[in-house]
């Protein structure tokens, strides 16, 4: 695969530029056209090419591992939100819920906070 290799062309510019009274904008300019200007081929005596050709490499980079978007693994990154934060977002049966005391939405018993309205439950 063919690579810009845009440090090196930085580096090199920068070495041979006094950049002291440019802005960012004006910098970045001048080397983009510094970069399009031709100089000779090294490759192919007495013909010419843009500089940047120059510093574009070949590299052979190893594959890259497919997402499967049918498979989910968990991480464990993100904690469920049945770990009793907020409560259980699905309504449960039975004795382990309450009422919200705002909007009267079913809750589960160890809620802190009504998923519907946000009110602090007691």
């Amino acid at each position: 695969m063919k690579v810009f290799n845009g440090k090196s062309a930085a580096e090199d510019y920068m070495s041979n530029h006094t950049l002291t009274f440019s802005t960012p904008e004006l910098t970045l300019m001048r080397f983009a056209f510094w970069l399009g200007d031709m100089v000779p081929d090294l490759k192919n005596p007495g013909q010419q090419m843009p500089r940047i050709m120059a510093f574009v490499e070949e590299k052979d980079f190893a594959p890259v591992a497919i997402v499967d978007d049918d498979k989910f693994v968990p991480t464990g990154a993100v904690r469920t939100m049945s770990d009793g934060l907020y409560g259980n977002i699905g309504e449960e049966a039975g004795s382990g819920s309450k009422f919200c005391s705002e909007c009267g939405t079913k809750l589960s018993a160890n809620a802190r906070f009504c998923t519907e309205c946000g009110a602090t439950q007691d």
